[in-house]
């Protein structure tokens, strides 16, 4: 069956199941994870078997997100006969600014509505092809699935939730364009890539007021505190700079130097980086690297009592990094909330009172 885009039984049944999507999955979403004791905002869950039951929820989130995108595959290209020949359009609109014809300029219209009231200026705006105006509704509709659903199911793409969805709708509209240009499916329209960017900045909007907010009960408190925290730091030294901030290195005092070899560089895999004689001998300093994370350990080589110290990393995912100390003989027992965050995380000794903090997020 090909959908009739001019259909308003088409248009409705479109809006109908986007409009379910928007609130109903959210809302069926927190409601199950809570009967099931799953933490949705990364701290523990109660369940015995919480890890296996996120992972099928994930795997559902992402069997939605594909069967959206057959769905969307068919309508815009296989749905579609070849033509023997192409069109390229790239005046943007045109087609919407013929559909609607009006009396007067736009600004008089305008005047009309502030003096006159609406029907007034409403009487001088004539529709004469409503399907131009449908056509680019349904090219929003169908692409606000994709803004929603896919920093729903993604963490990376919720990491930078008002860039990367509309920008993943902009391309993938442009691949779609593109497709139909090479198998001669269809029109190639801007007119659709742009429509298809706006539906997919609406489903993101749409992902933040609801989505968000329904399945994270605490954002109204993080955002109060947040906005408290930006209007006394706003004239702060380092607030300007704070997106380009980050530790990149850590300090830790160690008795011995094979220890933290072993330990560091063996078992954990950082990367000796440069090894220093310390003015006092026989102490030495080792810089140890992992990506952007630096560790700068001095090193004693005598007996001594070390205070305790803490490093803390973060993961995208504590499951396999838990596998992977567990093949290397390093025990991290079962995930803790860290009472910061709220986070899930892992706590395990390192040599010299040294206590490594695993966080997820």
């Amino acid at each position: 069956m090909i959908l009739n885009a001019n259909s308003l039984k088409t248009n409705l049944l479109v809006t109908g199941l986007v409009l379910l999507m928007v609130f109903v999955m959210p809302w069926a979403d927190r409601r199950i994870c809570r009967k099931l004791g799953l933490n949705l905002q990364g701290g523990v869950s109660t369940h015995p078997r919480a890890d296996a039951l996120l992972r099928l929820r994930q795997g559902l989130l992402y069997a939605i997100l594909i069967t959206y995108l057959l769905v969307l595959s068919y309508l815009v290209l296989f749905s579609r006969s070849a033509s023997n020949s192409f069109k390229v359009h790239v005046a943007l609109y045109e087609d919407l600014q013929n559909a609607v014809e009006i009396d007067f300029s736009l600004l008089h219209v305008l005047r009309l509505f502030f003096t006159e009231g609406p029907a007034a200026a409403l009487s001088h705006i004539q529709v004469v092809k409503p399907e131009d105006i449908t056509q680019v509704y349904m090219n929003m509709m169908l692409f606000v699935p994709m803004g929603y659903l896919l920093p729903y199911t993604s963490r990376w793409v919720r990491n930078r939730v008002w860039t990367r969805p509309v920008m993943a709708c902009f391309l993938i509209a442009v691949v779609i364009e593109n497709l139909q240009l090479i198998f001669r499916l269809g029109l190639y329209d801007m007119d659709d890539m742009v429509s298809n960017s706006i539906g997919g900045l609406i489903g993101e909007l749409l992902f933040i007021a609801v989505g968000y907010v329904v399945t994270h009960p605490g954002w109204y408190g993080e955002l109060r505190s947040y906005r408290r925290w930006r209007r006394h730091a706003w004239w702060s030294t380092l607030y300007p700079y704070s997106r380009r901030i980050g530790t990149i290195r850590t300090t830790l005092w160690a008795a011995s130097e094979e220890e933290v070899r072993a330990f560091y560089v063996t078992r954990l895999g950082f990367r000796l980086v440069r090894r220093l004689e310390a003015p006092v001998p026989p102490e030495t300093d080792l810089l140890l690297e992992m990506g952007r994370m630096q560790l700068e350990i001095h090193c004693l080589n005598r007996p001594a009592e070390l205070e305790g110290q803490v490093v803390n990393l973060t993961v995208s995912s504590l499951r396999p990094v838990m596998k992977r100390l567990r093949r290397n003989g390093i025990e991290p027992g079962s995930p803790k909330q860290d009472p910061y965050t709220g986070l899930r995380c892992i706590l395990f000794q390192g040599p010299d009172q040294a206590a490594i903090r695993i966080i997820e997020g």
